[in-house]
């Protein structure tokens, strides 16, 4: 929700647009720039900076866009129940999160629920609150899905109705020194099913990984890509003395093959506002119109309990005002840019050839992005962003501890050692907005140094760099990540 609309008198101090006029004509030139920061995303950058600071609309949003963008905040946020009426749809009747703010909290990373239960002493993966914040996929060992379950494991329902399965997880620990003596230590989540409403899976055939939430921050800008620059990119980025050879992913996705942009594996073409609402929460919608749970056993559970199944849960014009709400956020701005060891760290990122796959700026396409059902943005036109990604797929190794970051899951041309670089920008406020520090596809890092030391195949080159940094250069290239 955005605060500074109704209490314009806490935020006075912030900085503000000049006096001209809101709308196309607005440019980075009308904005104020306060001391120590820089622009992420344009106009569409942001200066909050506490647990606010992702979840605030852009400066340029008026009337009826603003209307919607209001409209789809509640969607987001709202929890959905089995039997509403009106706003939102009927949630169920087996699901993964009560609402999409369960997961992103304040538009950004509710922290992962198997963390939350281990830090208690609890091997339990899913969630007992009526959410679990990450999405549970399984396949067989071919790669084929399991037909009495999909894609994901659905482990929690509505009153009256069986889940799914539930998540247990065992956390392995290894402990590394650098060349200096400092020690580090790398987890790796191990993931077991348990209480599958079915005896149709057998342990041995299957693959299991879980994937925890994404950041909803920068998702207009990146839905404005030019995507001849990320393919241009694509031809660009074969560095051989690195070993980093990045590619694009295509996906078939509303009935045409398209650049795939969004997702860990960059393996959808847009935000999924509409799966989301349907595999995530269980709201049937005019694009996915059957109950995920379609000819299972929870599908006459839900009957019993007076679950009605005759009409969409949610409307075209409700998924796009989502689609519009989470286009229209803005994008942080970097902080503490004039800081001697941020100065330092940035050099380091460069030296450490992290820029080859983060790569630090890109451009919209002039005309914007255009929504799922039409509406077109055109203040995200014509911008030069600052994602600290190429939003292309890199080999991120398998040698690591086992299998490393290979997931061993499939989607597109993306393998499971395939990942779709990380958009940096914001994340250096996930502690302040969301509370923690867990990254990577499956929250197994616990802070930066982690993350960065996970780093395998096209990435080893530039840990290796890091790895042999002092103790203070890495601190100073983690300060560098903490001002983005």
């Amino acid at each position: 929700m955005n605060l500074s609309r109704l209490f314009p008198l806490l935020f006075s101090a912030l900085p503000v647009l000049s006096s001209c006029d809101k709308g196309e004509s607005l440019d980075v030139e009308d904005i104020k720039i306060p001391t120590g920061y820089a622009l992420s995303a344009g106009t569409a950058t942001g200066f909050y900076n506490s647990s606010i600071a992702y979840d605030q609309g852009a400066s340029w949003l008026s009337g009826s866009y603003d209307k919607r963008f209001n409209t789809g905040d509640r969607l987001y946020d709202n929890v959905k129940s089995a039997n509403e009426n009106g706003m939102g749809g009927g949630l169920g009747p087996v699901y993964a999160g009560y609402s999409c703010g369960s997961c992103h909290r304040n538009a950004g990373r509710t922290e992962p629920t198997y963390w939350t239960n281990f830090k208690q002493g609890s091997n339990d993966g899913s969630g007992s609150y009526g959410f679990t914040s990450s999405l549970i996929y399984i396949t067989r060992r071919n790669g084929s899905f399991f037909p009495d379950y999909g894609r994901v494991i659905h482990d929690q329902a509505i009153y009256g109705v069986k889940p799914e399965g539930k998540l247990k997880v065992r956390i392995d620990s290894m402990e590394f020194s650098f060349p200096d003596g400092e020690k580090y230590t790398l987890c790796v989540p191990k993931w077991t099913v348990t209480e599958w409403y079915t005896d149709s899976v057998k342990p041995e055939d299957l693959f299991c990984t879980v994937r925890v939430p994404l950041r909803h921050v920068g998702m207009g800008q990146m839905m404005a890509l030019d995507p001849a620059e990320i393919e241009a990119l694509a031809q660009k980025s074969n560095y051989p003395e690195w070993g980093i050879n990045g590619r694009c992913n295509y996906i078939n996705e509303r009935g045409k093959l398209q650049l795939g942009l969004s997702g860990n594996k960059a393996q959808h073409a847009d935000l999924t506002v509409e799966l989301g609402f349907s595999s995530d929460m269980g709201l049937t919608n005019s694009r996915y119109p059957e109950e995920i749970c379609e000819g299972q056993i929870q599908m006459q559970q839900g009957s019993m309990m007076a679950l009605s199944y005759e009409q969409l849960d949610c409307t075209t014009e409700q998924m796009e005002c989502v689609d519009l709400y989470m286009q229209c956020l803005a994008v942080p701005a970097r902080r503490n840019v004039d800081q001697p060891d941020v100065i330092a760290g940035e050099k380091l990122f460069y030296q450490a050839g992290c820029h080859l796959c983060h790569v630090t700026t890109l451009h919209t396409r002039p005309r914007g992005s255009t929504l799922l059902a039409g509406t077109t943005i055109p203040w995200l036109g014509g911008q030069t962003i600052h994602p600290y990604s190429d939003y292309l797929l890199h080999d991120m190794g398998s040698e690591i501890m086992g299998v490393g970051l290979n997931d061993n899951y499939v989607s597109g041309k993306a393998r499971g050692n395939d990942w779709r670089t990380t958009p940096l920008w914001g994340i250096g406020l996930q502690k302040k907005v969301n509370g923690h520090t867990y990254f990577l596809h499956d929250g197994r890092a616990r802070n930066f140094v982690e993350a960065i030391m996970w780093h395998g195949g096209e990435g080893e080159a530039s840990k290796n760099k890091f790895k042999n940094m002092s103790k203070q250069e890495r601190d100073q290239l983690v300060q560098f990540l903490w001002s983005l």
